[in-house]
C-alpha cells in the first residue's frame, strides 16, 4: 500500500529522459528501504524491510507495491557495507618501487591518542598483492626513471598469477604526468581486469590519501558493478541512476566504475531533502538530524550544502568530495546493554531489519524503538499506517529474560534511561559539527527526518538551545525524496602545487576542467544550457601543511583569510598564500517539484484520542493526532504524539507545534 499521505506537492517532472511513470526514488537503509514517487501531484510512499544479503529483493518488492512503470534513482548502501564489512574484491596495488607499503605506513596520527593498544586497520590489499614497478616521475612531471616494456610484461604476468579481481594503480606524482598509469591501465584492462587509476580517481598530491582512495575504488568496483548489473537487469528498460556522496546523481554505469563516490549515497539524499525543506520553511542556517534504524547522520548547512574531502571510513582516508556529515551508531534499532562496569550503553550494534527490535516480533534485544513503545511515544496505530504490527506486550516478557535489566525500579525508568543515553550520543554528534567548529547551535534550526528522528528531536533541541525544530512532510522517507530533488554533479580537480597562483593560470586550469565536465554531462543527457559550474581553490599560508577550500572569485584570498579565522581563530592578511588545487563542480540542473501552499484553517486542531506518555518520571495525558488532519495554522500544545505513515513526532510538554504554509511541523519551546 502507498503511504496514504495527503498530497501537498505537485511536480512538473524530474527532467532528463524519464519513463512514462516518472522517476521513483529508492533509498536502501539498514532497517527499511524507502520508496517515493510523485505522480499526478500526489506523493506516494512505501517502506519495505531491507534485505541486506540481497538489497535488490526489497527494491523489487517495493516497486511492485507502487505499481506502474517509472525510472529509478537509487541511494545505495552496498559500497558502504562492503567496505565496513571487508567484503570487497581481492585487489592488487601497483605502485612505484619502494613505495609498496604506503597503505601500512600511513600518517603519523593515532585514532585513539591515549590508547597504548591502538592498532591501525588492516590494509585492503595484502602484502603479496602490493607490486612495485621500477619507474619514477618527479613532482613537476619530469621523468627520472622511465617505465620500460620489460617491466610492463613482468607486471602483467604477476597480476595474472595473483588471480586478483581488481587492480589499483598509484604511481608517485602521477597527477603531474599520468602517462605511466595510463600505460599500465591499458595493458591490464586488455586482459579483462578492472583497473582504477589514481590520476583519474584523485589527481592530487598527498600520496597516502590518493593511494587509499584509489584502492578503495578498486576494492569496491566489482561488488558495485555486479549489484548494479543485477538491479538494472531486473528493471528491464527502466533507467537507473545512483546518488553520489557529493549530492549529485549519475548513471548506474558511471557509479559502477567509480563506486568510491557512492559511499554516502543514501545519507546524501537526506541532506539535499533537508536543505530544500529548510528553505521552503524560510530558514537556510540548518542542522540536519537523520535518525534511521541503525545510525544517525548530522550535518551543518550554513546557507549551503558543504562538501568536504577530509573524509575517513574505518580509519581509511577517502579524498573524493563527500557531504560534510558525521555519523554515530545511534538509531531506532540500536541495542541497549550494560558494559563491563554495569553502566547502561546503547549501540553502536543494531538489531537491523532481521531480527529487528523486540516489538517487531522476532528480536530478543532491547532497542531504542522498544523504549519509545514502552514510554507511549511510538503508537502501533500509526506505524507504517498500521500495516506492520508492533507487539508492545512482548517487550516486558523479553526484558525479564535479559539479565542486565534486573535492578531497575521499573520498565519505564529503564526505557527512559535508554532514551537519555542515545540522546546524549546524538547530542555529542551535533556538538561536534557545530560548537566544536566554531558555530553557535542557537543560530540554527534543526531539521529532523528519518523514521525515528521526530521522537527525539525536540529533546535534543532543548539540550542544545536550538530555537526550533522543523519536521518536513514525509520525514521518514525524506532521504528518498531528496533523491528526486538532486541534480547531477561531477567534481574535478587539478593539482597546482609549485605553480604561481596567478589569475590567468587558475582560469586556464578551471577552463580545462569545465570542458571535461561539460562533455561528460552531455553524455549523461544534459543540454549545455542546463549545466552550471561552481569553482573553488584549496588555499593555505606558505609553509602550512594543510589547506582550506574557498569559492573562487575576485576575493578568493579574502575569503581564505575569513575561513581561516573561523576555523582556527586567527588569520594574517599580510602573509603569503599559495593555491594547492583548483576545483570545479559541474552541475546538471534538473526541474524540481513545485511546492503547493496549503490553505489556512480556522478550526482548531482536535486530537483523535488521548494516550499516556511517560515524561519527566511520570505518566502524562497526551493528545494523539494524525498528521493528515493537521492544516496550516493549526497549533498543537505538548505533550502530544503526531503520527503518520513514515514517522512519529513527539511534542514534549514544554513545546508547541505550529503547521506552516507547506505542511512543515515547526516545534518551538514555550517555557
Amino acid at each position: 500500500m502507498a503511504g496514504g499521505d495527503r498530497p501537498r506537492r505537485r511536480t512538473r517532472g524530474r527532467g532528463g529522459a524519464g519513463g512514462a511513470g516518472g522517476w521513483i526514488a529508492v533509498d536502501t537503509g539498514g532497517t527499511f528501504t524507502d520508496f517515493v514517487r510523485i505522480r499526478d501531484g500526489a506523493v506516494e510512499v512505501v517502506k519495505e524491510l531491507s534485505t541486506p544479503r540481497a538489497p535488490e529483493d526489497a527494491i523489487l518488492k517495493g516497486l511492485e507495491r507502487l505499481g506502474g512503470g517509472g525510472d529509478v534513482i537509487h541511494g545505495s548502501t552496498v559500497a558502504t557495507n562492503a567496505l565496513l564489512e571487508r567484503k570487497g574484491a581481492r585487489t592488487a596495488l601497483v605502485t612505484t618501487a619502494g613505495f609498496e607499503d604506503v597503505l601500512v605506513i600511513g600518517r603519523q596520527t593515532r585514532r585513539d591518542l591515549y590508547d597504548v593498544f591502538t592498532t591501525r586497520p588492516e590494509p585492503l590489499v595484502s602484502d603479496d598483492c602490493r607490486i612495485g614497478v621500477r619507474q619514477r616521475t618527479l613532482w613537476d612531471g619530469t621523468r627520472e626513471v622511465a617505465l620500460d616494456a620489460d617491466a610492463l610484461g613482468a607486471l602483467a604476468s604477476r597480476v595474472e598469477a595473483l588471480g586478483v579481481d581488481s587492480v589499483a594503480v598509484s604511481f608517485l606524482f602521477s597527477f603531474a604526468d599520468p602517462t605511466d598509469e595510463e600505460r599500465v591501465g591499458a595493458l591490464l584492462a586488455g586482459r579483462g581486469v578492472p583497473v582504477s587509476l589514481s590520476s583519474a580517481i584523485l589527481p592530487e598530491y598527498r600520496e597516502y590519501e590518493r593511494t587509499s582512495t584509489t584502492v578503495i575504488n578498486a576494492y569496491l568496483a566489482p561488488v558495485m558493478s555486479r549489484y548494479l548489473g543485477r538491479l538494472a537487469a531486473t528493471l528491464g528498460s527502466r533507467q537507473l541512476r545512483v546518488m553520489q556522496s557529493n549530492g549529485g546523481a549519475v548513471r548506474a554505469a558511471t557509479a559502477a566504475k567509480a563506486p568510491v563516490h557512492t559511499i554516502l549515497s543514501g545519507p546524501a539524499g537526506g541532506v539535499v531533502g533537508a536543505f530544500a525543506a529548510g528553505e521552503q520553511a524560510g530558514y537556510s542556517r540548518l542542522i540536519t538530524f537523520d535518525m534511521g534504524g541503525t545510525s544517525t547522520d548530522v550535518a551543518l548547512l550554513d546557507g549551503q550544502i558543504r562538501v568536504t574531502r577530509e573524509n575517513e571510513i574505518d580509519g581509511m582516508p577517502i579524498g573524493v568530495p563527500m557531504m560534510d556529515m558525521h555519523t554515530v551508531g545511534a538509531g531506532g534499532g540500536s541495542i541497549a546493554s550494560a558494559d563491563a562496569g554495569g553502566a547502561l550503553k546503547v549501540g553502536p550494534e543494531s538489531a537491523g531489519a532481521d531480527p529487528g527490535p523486540i516489538c517487531y516480533g522476532a528480536g530478543a534485544e532491547f532497542t531504542v524503538t522498544d523504549a519509545n513503545v514502552v514510554l507511549g511515544r511510538l503508537l502501533p496505530r500509526f506505524f507504517l499506517g498500521g500495516g506492520m504490527a508492533l507487539d508492545a506486550g512482548r517487550i516486558v516478557g523479553a526484558l525479564r529474560r535479559l539479565r542486565w535489566t534486573r535492578g531497575w525500579p521499573s520498565t519505564q525508568r529503564l526505557a527512559q534511561g535508554v532514551i537519555d543515553v542515545v540522546n546524549n550520543n546524538m547530542e555529542q554528534a551535533i556538538r561536534l559539527i557545530s560548537v566544536e567548529r566554531g558555530h553557535d547551535a542557537r543560530d540554527f534550526s534543526l531539521v529532523t527526518f528519518g523514521g525515528a528522528g521526530g521522537l527525539h528531536a525536540a529533546t535534543l533541541a532543548a539540550g542544545l538551545g536550538i530555537p526550533r525544530v522543523i519536521v518536513p512532510p514525509h520525514p521518514g522517507v525524506l532521504s528518498a525524496l531528496g533523491l528526486l530533488l538532486a541534480d547531477a554533479r561531477k567534481d574535478y580537480s587539478r593539482s597546482m602545487v609549485g605553480k604561481p597562483a596567478t589569475a590567468s593560470l587558475i582560469r586556464r586550469t578551471l577552463a580545462a576542467l569545465h570542458a571535461q565536465g561539460v562533455r561528460e554531462l552531455k553524455d549523461e543527457g544534459f543540454r549545455r544550457s542546463a549545466i552550471a559550474a561552481m569553482d573553488f581553490v584549496d588555499v593555505r599560508y606558505v609553509g602550512q601543511s594543510y589547506e582550506l577550500t574557498v569559492p573562487y572569485g575576485r576575493d578568493w584570498e579574502a575569503a581564505f583569510h575569513r575561513a581561516h579565522e573561523l576555523r582556527y581563530g586567527h588569520s594574517d592578511a599580510e602573509r603569503a598564500v599559495e593555491v594547492v588545487n583548483a576545483r570545479t563542480a559541474l552541475v546538471g540542473r534538473t526541474p524540481k517539484p513545485a511546492v503547493e501552499r496549503i490553505p489556512r484553517t480556522r478550526r482548531p486542531a482536535r486530537p483523535l484520542a488521548r494516550s499516556r506518555v511517560w515524561v519527566n518520571g511520570r505518566w502524562r495525558s497526551a493528545g494523539v493526532y494524525d498528521r493528515r488532519d493537521l492544516a496550516r495554522g493549526h497549533v498543537v500544545q505538548g505533550p502530544a504524539v503526531i503520527g503518520e505513515y513514515s514517522s512519529t513526532t513527539f511534542v514534549p510538554p514544554e513545546f508547541r507545534c505550529d503547521v506552516d504554509s507547506v505542511g512543515n511541523l515547526i516545534l518551538t519551546r514555550t517555557r
